[in-house]
């Protein structure tokens, strides 16, 4: 399972508007200064975002974007899905023709993945821009990481 930069980049960029958003519009020029991410990406992405509905924007000299609901009412599977990212955890299509191992049938593990992505959705689905911008997110232990014999 991957998420690519897009995603990535899409989260990190919600999480420093709501930080930064809270008392009047953000430049996108000083998200991508403050998060490293290259201005005409984050253009692009913000489009995305605010054809969701997730941003607001503002033209002009005092311009720039906010959200456009409060940061604790806005999940990351939200804005991972505005800007058209999945997490795939299974190499075949839901519903498609043809399974995991390229003949129809599923591969032996396909519903350990897809338990596990409808996990990570679920976790996603959880956590709010909020949670992430106050660090409310805490990394797994890594006692619990170990496998166990």
């Amino acid at each position: 399972m991957r998420l690519t930069s897009k995603g990535r980049y899409a989260v990190m960029a919600m999480a420093d508007l709501s930080v930064h958003g809270a008392h009047g519009m953000v430049r996108l020029q000083e998200i991508a200064a403050r998060q490293s991410i290259s201005q005409p990406y984050l253009e692009q992405l913000f489009a995305r975002l605010k054809r969701a509905g997730l941003v607001e924007g503002v033209r002009g000299p005092n311009g720039g974007y906010r959200l456009a609901r409060p940061a604790a009412e806005v999940s990351v599977a939200e804005v991972i899905a505005a800007v058209d990212e999945t997490i795939a955890t299974n190499a075949c299509r839901a519903g498609g023709p043809i399974g995991c191992t390229g003949r129809k049938e599923r591969c032996l593990t396909h519903n350990l993945w897809a338990a596990l992505g409808h996990r990570i959705s679920d976790f996603l689905d959880e956590v709010s821009l909020a949670d992430v911008a106050a660090g409310r997110v805490a990394p797994v232990r890594a006692d619990r990481a170990e496998v166990r014999a």
